[in-house]
């Protein structure tokens, strides 16, 4: 398949060219030329498939032939192997659980399948380094997914200061050929710095560059399979009553969910649960896109004042914001409402919510209508967040054997300010 600029449609790419560039070279994000609609018959026969057997079908119109189909097979078996259950929270709303893979986020899906991906496409290359900006848990993910590849040396920007202690030491204690750069900003200058690394042509002349940023097609794309799966553990008969609820920061993973509709996903539609950074509810009440600076929070992987993936999202909807507007709603809360809800559903369920599924949930709890069945994404177990969740919700936390490893590390930056000049230097080093 050929992938597009979402800045200018005639500038395309090959899959291989796409993977590893991660952003056009007008600076537009990849996207596909077509998004293929599946059979009814595949939906209506997703329930009891593994993970790997659905995503296999899903992904193979973007990846296949260019990896070959018994390659990929494996290549997806691999990277999808740890579970992703749906728990019932209350009668109407359940949650699917990605906090299973091996740094506790949703972003092992994509990570994981992106660093099979990236080794397939890299022989021969020379070292590739892999730029990241993170604001939590897209660094770990990373980091470990690509942790003692071969030829691959990975970069991970994250704002000082404003990353969970767990989550700065998944990715700042690994060593080998991870560096992590603690950044004097926030999670939007390390974004803008990692973007300007891809514009410039003497850095891309001397270093084979590429993103892992769910500006990657590689990264995002394998995150619509995880929609697909968490649908297959519902009632069938229920499927046309869901709303699938997405707690969204740079708005990769409703992205993601977004593809797998137009693929023919049978959900009735989509929330994007905000924080206070809500720039895209702005945007869905005005019709005027306005970046904003980003606002720190206690969900605080979704502390974005510039969502990368806002390019795909229009894109989808044929850039215009009344089709956008028909089919996703928007909401967003505070700090305060956010510790509230997770306190609330600890104590009326049982259930302990991480910061980013509390807004996943509030948005459930307050705008699902009658007949509704709420299905929202808890993107991180809540030990991530220790700090935060003990804080409002009174109860201690239990902390993860894989987890612990990591606190038990020691951590390992490299201090920079918020200056593109600085990271080059260091690159060309």
């Amino acid at each position: 398949m050929i992938f597009y600029s979402t800045n200018d449609k005639t500038n395309t790419a090959d899959l291989k060219t796409a993977v590893l560039k991660g952003l056009a070279s007008d600076k537009g994000l990849y996207m596909p030329e077509s998004i293929p609609v599946l059979p009814k018959s595949f939906w209506n026969n997703i329930p009891g498939k593994t993970m790997g057997e659905i995503g296999f079908e899903l992904l193979k119109p973007y990846f296949c032939p260019d990896i070959p189909e018994d390659t990929f097979r494996k290549m997806v078996d691999d990277a999808f192997n740890f579970p992703v259950p749906v728990v019932k929270i209350t009668e109407n709303i359940s949650t699917a659980e990605l906090f299973h893979g091996p740094t506790l986020a949703f972003k092992d899906v994509g990570a994981r399948f992106l660093a099979r991906v990236m080794s397939y496409f890299a022989s021969n290359q020379g070292d590739i380094n892999v730029l990241v900006a993170t604001s939590g848990d897209t660094g770990s993910a990373v980091a470990n997914g690509f942790l003692g590849v071969k030829g691959v040396k990975v970069h991970v920007l994250y704002p000082s200061g404003l990353v969970s202690r767990l989550q700065e030491l998944q990715f700042t204690t690994l060593g080998q050929n991870v560096t992590a750069y603690e950044v004097s900003g926030v999670f939007d200058d390390c974004q803008r710095m990692v973007k300007e690394c891809f514009m410039d042509k003497e850095l891309n002349q001397k270093r084979i560059l590429t993103s892992a940023n769910s500006i990657n097609l590689a990264r995002f794309l394998p995150q619509s399979v995880y929609y697909a799966y968490a649908l297959s553990q519902i009632p069938q008969e229920r499927w046309k009553d869901v709303v699938m609820t997405v707690p969204s920061g740079n708005f990769g993973n409703i992205t993601a969910g977004l593809v797998a509709w137009r693929m023919g996903m049978p959900v009735k539609r989509f929330i994007a649960a905000i924080n206070a950074n809500r720039v895209f509810a702005d945007y869905l009440q005005t019709g005027v896109y306005k970046p904003q600076k980003s606002i720190a929070t206690i969900a605080n992987a979704m502390d974005v004042g510039d969502p990368s993936n806002f390019a795909r999202v229009i894109e989808l909807f044929g850039k215009s914001v009344d089709n956008v507007r028909a089919e996703i709603s928007s909401y967003s809360y505070t700090d305060e409402q956010i510790g509230a809800t997770m306190a609330e559903v600890l104590k009326a369920t049982g259930y302990e919510l991480d910061p980013h599924g509390a807004v996943g949930y509030s948005a459930l709890r307050d705008h699902l209508n009658a007949g509704e069945l709420g299905l929202f994404l808890e993107t991180a177990h809540p030990a991530k967040f220790i700090d935060t969740v003990e804080k409002y919700t009174g109860k201690r936390v239990e902390i993860p054997a894989r987890l612990q490893k990591f606190a038990e590390g020691t951590k390992q930056t490299v201090k920079i300010k918020a200056d593109y000049t600085e990271l080059k230097n260091r690159l060309l080093q």
